[in-house]
């Protein structure tokens, strides 16, 4: 399939709905309280994309082949790993919570996932939480244009593999691009794959998205055709982030600050575009 390559302007679309994206997951995040459901947390990020005026590109996403996803963020808890239906599911103390959500500001995209815990966490959980997190990180570590996909992915490998504990890193989904639609090519996967990679160039926008769990990466789709859990009942973490290259540098839509932060650190050139 064609890439699409985005021009200046609908990059700051993409950023619009990108910082839509930023807020409701912080907001879900700062809500999410012991006693709490799935469902209502999901309430929160309907409210966000309400004062925003932005839509979801999760609700009802799949209606056409089968079943369409009832919520606009799939809230993971445990060893639901990705793709978690929000529903009657009670949220307890020590809970490792993924939450993938997503906004479309004047037909452009943004998705962006994030996992905390709720109270006091496990030492092997948080440990997980942030080799998830830096290992996104390593991989827009090497997104620029002239770099290709592959060097992204073989990034997140690498980072991954080079934890003092093994982690699974899922290999069923993956990354992928974005733009006027959710999910386009090219996939980007988090494990390092022979072969051609796409080659990245100035106007394209991919969503980075390592998956990892404390066990084996093996998954089940469970009865609602949506919530993927590790086989082994392991818990999982994930992070996401939907990045641009621009004629300037890097471009981190979904984080607050552009991605300026973690970039500068990384000594990788930071690119957002001007209002």
């Amino acid at each position: 399939m064609r890439i699409e390559l985005k021009t200046p302007e609908q990059l700051k679309l993409m950023r619009r709905a990108g910082l839509v994206v930023a807020e409701g997951l912080a907001a879900m995040a700062d809500a999410a309280t012991p006693g709490m459901t799935t469902k209502e947390l999901d309430g929160v990020g309907r409210e966000v994309l309400a004062r925003n005026n932005a839509t979801s590109n999760f609700l009802n996403y799949g209606a056409e082949h089968g079943v369409g996803f009832s919520g606009v963020a799939c809230i993971s808890v445990n060893e639901e790993l990705v793709h978690g239906v929000p529903g009657e599911r009670v949220l307890r103390a020590g809970d490792v919570i993924s939450i993938d959500f997503g906004a479309v500001v004047e037909g452009w995209h943004g998705d962006a996932a994030r996992t905390f815990i709720i109270g006091d966490a496990a030492a092997e959980d948080a440990t997980l939480v942030e080799a998830t997190r830096g290992a996104l990180w390593a991989g827009i570590e090497k997104v620029k244009a002239g770099s290709r996909v592959s060097h992204v992915s073989r990034a997140i490998d690498e980072f991954v593999r080079a934890q003092p504990r093994r982690y699974g890193t899922l290999r069923e989904y993956t990354g992928h691009g974005i733009g006027s639609q959710m999910h386009m090519a090219p996939d980007v996967p988090n494990f390092h794959k022979r072969g051609p990679s796409p080659k990245l160039e100035v106007g394209m926008a991919i969503a980075i998205e390592p998956m990892l769990t404390l066990g084996l990466h093996q998954t089940s789709v469970c009865e609602d055709d949506w919530t993927v859990v590790s086989r082994d009942g392991s818990r999982g973490a994930h992070w996401e982030h939907s990045v641009a290259v621009t004629e300037h540098g890097v471009w981190v839509l979904t984080s607050p600050d552009g991605g300026e932060a973690e970039l500068l650190a990384r000594g990788v050139k930071f690119g957002p575009l001007g209002d």
